[in-house]
Order: C-alpha cells, then structure tokens, then sequence
C-alpha cells in the first residue's frame, strides 16, 4: 500500500463519518429519487490539488469501505452512510439516517467542515502545501469523486460538482 493510500484510510479512520463526468440535470441523475430526492441546489466547487496517480475505482470503493467500517466501529448508531456509485465509484453519496439531521444547505455544510476539521489533522492533508486552505472537498477531487451528493435522506439533496 502506497503512503498516499495509507494517508486516505488515516482519513478514514479519524473521520469515521466523511465521481468522470457530472450530473447535471434528472435525467442524467440514475440515482435520484432512488438513492436521495432529485436535488434542489447545486454548486460548483473548484478543487484546489491535483488528483493522486494511485486514484481508482478501486481506491474510492476501498476510501467508501473503510468509512462504512469506521462508521460501523463506534458505539453508537451512524447518523449517515457514504457509499460511491458510477462506472468508475466517481460520485460519492452522503445520506443521512436520522430525521431531522442533515435537512437544510448549512447543517449539510456542517458535516462538510468537520469532515475538513478532522481531515486537516491525518498526515495526508500535513504533508500538502497549503493544508489550511483545503477541504474535505478538495480530498474528494484528489482521489477522483467528481460529483458529492448530500441528502437528509428524506426531503432535501445538495450536488457538488467537484472541478
């Protein structure tokens, strides 16, 4: 295993919570009203690293394993599940489990600067230059997710096109 993959699964196991071509409107989206609601905003996140070599399908079905993992390991029920879906796992999924969690844009976000707030301290995001200045988002572009879809899980879904 690669430094570069260890670091990820770092991530992953600190985190224990923490897609090509995008997906741009319903019918281009298989997995809404499936997997989360047609979505009601959309952003575009201009990544600021590059994507690692060791990036795959691979690596980001191995990155959404250890999650699940991690998430499965605490002793207390997961508020959200992450899993990756597209021919190359390029499109990660965040759902949330609990009523009343994730349903609005900032309790959403939330969960994307703690993500960050706990990214920030694994060795990945130390050895990067620039590390204050980079998000869970900017992991995602690095390991090859293109597309980050948040759902409460019941009414509301948020995609971040990641470039």
């Amino acid at each position: 295993m690669t430094r570069t993959i260890g670091a990820i699964l770092a991530v992953v196991l600190l985190s224990a919570g923490v897609v090509g071509g995008s997906a741009t409107s319903r019918a281009d989206d298989r997995h809404a009203d499936y997997y989360y609601p047609v979505p009601q905003s959309k952003e575009v996140y201009e990544g600021r690293t590059r994507m690692f070599p060791e990036s795959s399908r691979r690596t980001r079905i191995g990155f959404v394993t250890a999650v699940t993992a991690a998430i499965g390991a605490r002793p207390y029920k997961p508020d959200f599940v992450v899993f990756a879906k597209g021919s190359e796992a390029e499109k990660l999924i965040i759902v949330g489990l609990d009523d009343g969690r994730y349903n609005s844009i900032y309790r959403m976000r939330a969960l994307l600067a703690s993500l960050t707030a706990m990214a920030r301290t694994t060795p990945l995001f130390s050895d990067m230059p620039d590390v204050d200045n980079l998000t869970f988002l900017d992991l995602c572009q690095a390991m090859g997710f293109v597309l980050v879809t948040i759902s409460d899980g019941a009414r509301l879904a948020h995609q971040i096109e990641i470039r």
